[in-house]
């Protein structure tokens, strides 16, 4: 299969940990692979940023499941092209699955291009949203 993107990352997101699987190398001969499991704390977002940074990393793919993305997502937008997915249009083959082998099915995925982007609404500061939605619920 042709790859598309030489540098990328995979982010499975939940609410206490990102598992982040980067892949990088243009062919499979040269294939570098890394795994890298994080608390979902702003400091180690910015870590988890130094990290895909030192890697040389371009582009990034993540799942748009709950509200988890969102911090992510914020941090990293200015840095990287994201692609974020609709979970169902991603969906790995059934049986044993662990985050870790999530995280590498959205590196490979996005790596041989094969993620449509959904939109996000650009000059929107998400966490505005989730305050304002917090409010309207008490």
């Amino acid at each position: 299969m042709d790859v598309f993107i030489g540098r990328c990352a995979g982010l499975d997101v939940h609410s206490e940990t990102i598992v982040a699987c980067l892949i990088c190398g243009s062919s499979e001969d040269e294939l570098f692979q890394a795994t890298q499991t994080l608390p979902t704390l702003t400091k180690e977002i910015f870590r988890l940023l130094k990290w895909l940074e030192d890697h040389e990393v371009t582009h990034i793919a993540m799942e748009s499941t709950g509200v988890y993305w969102k911090p992510v997502y914020n941090i990293l937008e200015d840095f990287y092209d994201i692609t974020l997915a609709n979970a169902r249009r991603i969906m790995n083959v059934p049986g044993r699955k662990t985050d870790v082998s999530d995280a590498e099915w959205i590196a490979k995925l996005l790596r041989h291009g094969l993620i449509e982007k959904s939109f996000v609404p650009p000059g929107i500061n998400h966490s505005l949203l989730f305050v304002r939605n917090s409010i309207e619920l008490n």
